[in-house]
């Protein structure tokens, strides 16, 4: 019996993982659609494209400020800008930009002050370890993108 349940429960994380995994897929890649085909909408006014040096592209909530964008990653994607970084592309509002993307661990006072603008309606009380990581991208002067 013990052995049914066993096999019962790792065959429902099993989909579990598999419906996370291709779900979410599926849902960004219309949300990178609707990016791209909406530069003027409401989306594209709160979430941008941004593509990994290795070629990935992940929509996400951003900040624009000055010569910086912010991301708050809730993913396990954030470890890509640790330590050195990388460089990175980003489709924002309809604009192509580039810049370099740095994870920031280490200073909690400036994550919080980012995200109280970044993402205003978190609750309070949510923990910082569940708020997501700070990743702050540097943009490339004009001239280095022609």
């Amino acid at each position: 019996m013990l052995k049914w349940i066993v096999i019962g429960v790792l065959i429902v994380c099993v989909v579990f993982i598999g419906y996370r995994i291709f779900g979410s897929d599926a849902v960004n890649a219309r949300v990178a659609e609707d990016i791209r085909a909406n530069p003027q909408g409401e989306r594209a006014k709160r979430a941008m494209l941004v593509t990994l040096a290795d070629g990935r592209m992940y929509p996400v909530n951003y900040l624009r400020e000055e010569g910086l964008v912010f991301m708050g990653i809730d993913g396990r994607w954030w470890r890509e800008f640790v330590g050195e970084g990388q460089p990175v592309a980003m489709l924002i509002q309809g604009q192509k930009l580039t810049g370099h993307a740095t994870t920031i661990l280490d200073d909690p006072e400036y994550t919080e002050d980012v995200f109280s603008r970044l993402r205003p309606t978190a609750p309070d009380w949510l923990p910082d370890w569940l708020n997501g990581k700070l990743v702050v991208i540097t943009l490339n002067s004009p001239l280095e993108l022609q």
